[in-house]
């Protein structure tokens, strides 16, 4: 594998972590499929890791719930003809997930108050507009 697969910063896949299961995929690959076990299946214990700091594990395990099956993640890739390939798209898949996972939760929005003259404006056009579509109604032409 071309490893290690970053999650965010210094923090990294750990390869001994992470469990590995193969079998034979669906799709191309002509009589070659039939006898090789080119889908991959990545497991990553999520509630037993070490590699995750506490606070991005807790994180993960909150917004990652629906799909832990016993605080296990699971990742498969079967879109490729070899298992190398299939494995380097499991691996990245689950180290994006868990950046996407142990991400901070965003800044909270600030309200502002919008200015007197933008308000003021906005009215005078909307007057304005008004006015121009009373002025098109067939009242006065006789």
């Amino acid at each position: 594998m071309s490893g290690p697969y970053v999650i965010r910063g210094s923090v990294v896949l750990p390869e001994a972590e992470l469990v590995w299961r193969f079998s034979r995929s669906s799709g191309p690959g002509g009589q070659h499929v039939n006898t090789s076990d080119s889908q991959v299946e990545l497991r990553f214990d999520l509630v037993r890791t070490q590699a995750l700091p506490e606070v991005w594990q807790q994180r993960a395990l909150e917004r990652l719930a629906g799909r832990l099956v016993d605080g296990v993640l699971s990742v498969r890739a079967s879109e490729h003809r070899s298992q190398w390939r299939n494995r380097e798209t499991a691996a990245v898949r689950l180290a994006a997930l868990l950046a996407e996972a142990t991400a901070p939760p965003p800044k909270p929005r600030r309200t502002s108050r919008i200015p007197r003259g933008i308000n003021e404006r906005r009215l005078r056009e909307k007057k304005q507009r008004g006015e121009t579509k009373r002025g098109r109604s067939g009242r006065d032409w006789g």
